[in-house]
């Protein structure tokens, strides 16, 4: 799927319901030095082009959570990867860029790529 400005604002503000399998604190199950400062987890029932469940970076608690609400704020587009990652905020709260940048870079900082709005 070609991500265009016209689809990613057809994704942001939609509410949705997901899982989180990596919670802050947790490692990446292949890079164990890589630590999640943020819950990361997936959309429940939607499939990205990768053939898995959406990927989402889930803002909004410094605490590890199993499950998630929230609102799309923000899509990170992999300019180099097949993957893009809805970004999510629990109460709905809109974040600014630099605030959402920050929060994904330890993992984000391998791809090239750009947040849309």
């Amino acid at each position: 799927m070609v991500w265009s400005d016209g689809l990613a604002k057809d994704v942001i503000g939609s509410m949705v319901t997901g899982t989180i399998d990596r919670p802050i604190g947790s490692r990446h199950p292949r890079h164990p030095d890589m630590m999640y400062p943020v819950n990361y987890g997936y959309v429940d029932g939607v499939f990205a082009d990768d053939g898995e469940n959406q990927d989402a970076y889930v803002l909004g608690t410094d605490e590890p959570i199993e499950s998630f609400e929230g609102k799309v704020i923000a899509v990170w587009h992999r300019l180099d990867d097949v993957e893009d990652k809805w970004v999510v905020s629990l109460d709905g709260s809109d974040l600014p860029d630099e605030e959402i940048l920050r929060a994904i870079r330890f993992q984000e900082q391998f791809f090239e790529g750009e947040l849309l709005r």
